[in-house]
Formats: structure tokens, sequence, C-alpha cells
């Protein structure tokens, strides 16, 4: 039995023995992203929508464009009933008291919050302040699909990754795991709608159109998701490899470029360098190797990111780009993938 109270609301055919799954912020751009993959998903259930805000109206009347018919009610922990699954979409700190009440009813969490993505507690007080739920960090697994699916899959917490480490770390991986990066500085750009639907002084739509606008320079809070992940994954740094990241709004509605410039430990060569890519990527659905440097628009609305990697011959350095929707494969559709992991899905279902 579902919580949810409301008469009249809409449900998806039943299907026996489908996870049943809520959306806890469906009011915001993932949430509400998240709740219309999962309501046109053919393998799981979505029985409910909450928010803090438009309380009682169908979310299709809020995002037109998803056509998800629940309404808009609030979470209310105590009440869930037969519930599998919830991807939460709270922003950080508000996130983990969430989370952790949902984990104690034993239902599974993907969070798109901050709140879970840091091993690190003193990393997390540096850059967020007090952690309110420090007891769940051990519980929690990085949900970068392509480099933990098998941790991924019996995860009881997924902290889905911010979409710029998305983007950097698919584009770096294959580097890290090498052991070939002795520096990199990441230039990423990202459309507006990184920013959520409230506007601040960077975001508003007035400085948006015609204009680049750097952001949180030297104080971006992706920036230790992806040294400590770039740590994680290079044997050759004990933890002290530091990267330099920048961000930029650019004029998009959706879409991000993370252009990395990597100072390697040694010379490699342009065949080597594809062959280190090819082997790490030939098999994955959602990442696509390219030939020639890739645009945001060849990814928009997919969970694809798209990789391209050069070397130059000049510097002696590479430079690799990684290119992917924000909205998707860096955070909603990329939720929808780490469930389909933790439910013995297929991981593209839905999400072709």
């Amino acid at each position: 039995m579902s919580f949810v109270a409301s008469a009249g609301i809409a449900s998806q055919p039943s299907g026996a023995g489908r996870p049943r799954v809520i959306v806890a912020g469906a009011t915001g751009f993932t949430g509400a992203l998240a709740a219309h993959l999962l309501w046109r998903h053919p393998d799981f259930e979505l029985v409910a929508v909450t928010g803090r805000s438009e309380l009682g109206r169908p979310l299709r009347e809020v995002y037109p464009r998803y056509r998800v018919p629940l309404e808009i009610e609030a979470l209310e922990v105590e009440r869930l009933q037969e519930i599998d699954a919830a991807v939460v979409a709270y922003p950080h700190a508000a996130a983990a008291p969430t989370v952790g009440a949902l984990h104690e009813r034993g239902i599974r969490v993907v969070d798109l919050s901050a709140d879970f993505r840091l091993g690190s507690l003193a990393a997390y007080e540096r850059w967020y302040g007090e952690h309110p739920r420090p007891d769940l960090l051990a519980d929690a697994v990085y949900g970068l699909t392509e480099l933990y699916r098998d941790r991924i899959a019996t995860a009881a917490i997924v902290a889905n990754p911010g979409c710029y480490p998305t983007a950097s770390l698919l584009a770096l991986a294959p580097l890290a795991c090498a052991g070939l990066i002795a520096d990199v500085v990441i230039d990423a750009k990202q459309g507006i709608s990184g920013a959520g639907r409230v506007f601040d002084e960077t975001t508003h739509l007035s400085m948006a159109g015609e204009n680049i606008v750097p952001y949180k320079v030297a104080a971006h809070r992706h920036t230790p998701e992806i040294e400590e992940q770039l740590n994680e994954l290079d044997p050759a740094h004990p933890g002290d490899l530091r990267v330099q990241f920048q961000a930029h709004l650019v004029p998009l509605d959706q879409g991000e470029m993370a252009s990395c410039y990597v100072t390697t430990t040694r010379p490699l060569a342009a065949e080597e360098l594809r062959e280190l890519y090819t082997d790490a990527y030939a098999k994955e659905p959602f990442v696509e190797l390219v030939d020639t440097p890739p645009g945001v628009l060849e990814v928009r609305e997919t969970n694809y990111c798209r990789v391209f990697a050069a070397a130059d011959e000049h510097t002696g350095k590479v430079i690799a780009f990684g290119a992917i929707d924000n909205l998707w494969k860096g955070t909603s559709s990329q939720a929808v993938q780490n469930l389909n992991l933790m439910f013995g899905l297929t991981e593209t279902r839905g999400l072709l």
C-alpha cells in the first residue's frame, strides 16, 4: 500500500514484482526529470512524488513536458509502506536526514545531493559544513556507474555524482587508472539549468544571455569530489593529487563540457592514448569514445557521455573532453542507471 493519501491520483498499470519507487523533491529540475524517467520506466512503479512546494498539484502542471500525473504531496516518512526505493532530490544537508530515515526503513536510496559523495568527513565539513548524518558515510557507495557498478549493485545508499565530476571523471578515468596524471586543470562549462529553479546574481537570465560567466572561482564544491575520486583511482598518488577546477555558466538551457588539460607522468603517443581509452570504454553502453571533439547537443536529453582525448605533441600534455547533459547523465538518468543495477535490471532499461 502506498503512503499517498490523495484520492484520484493516477497510477501506472500494476506489474507483479515491480519495485515501487518514490521521488522526494520532485519540484526541482532533477527530481522532476527523475520522476518522468521512472514514470515511463517499464520495470519500476513510481507511486508518489513529494515536494515542499506546489502541494496538491499534479507534477504535469508544474512541468507539462514530463506528463507525470501524480499529485505532489508532503513527504511523511513514517507513513511509507511497501516502498522499495527512493530518489532523494534535496539540497545538501537537507538530504541526509531524509536519506537516513528512508534507510532505517529498509528503503534503498539514490541521493542526488552532495551529502554522501565524499568519503572523508573532514573534507565534507571543510566544503559544506557540519554533516547531518556522518554515521551513514560508510554505508554509501559513490554512484559513478561506469567505475563502481559492482558496489552499486549491492548498495543500500548510492551517492549520485555531481554533474561536473561525472563529465570530468569519465574524461580522465583511463589516465587516472593507469597512474598517468601528474597534474590536471579542468575548464568546465554548463548551461543555466545547472543552477536549478532559484537564480542568483550569476545565473539570472539577464546575466546568462550572450555571456560566459566564471563562477565560484577557486571555491567550487565539486573540486574535492573530483580529487577524491582521482586519488582513489590512481595507484601512483597516495591521496596527494590536487585538481585546478573552474566552472563557467554559458548561454545554454542544458548541457555540459569538461575540458581537461593533463600533465602526464610520462609522454604518451597518440596511438597509446587511443588504446588506453578504447580498452576502458569499448564495452560501456553509455560512454561513446569519439574521433572528433564532441558538442553538448550530441548528448542532449540522453544518458550518454561523449569522450575525446588527444595528445599534444607540442606541450606533451593530454587534452580530454567529456560532454554530457547535466540534467540527464549528470544527474537524473544516471540515478535511474544506478537504480537499474541496484534491482538487478539491465543497465540500459528505460534509458534508450
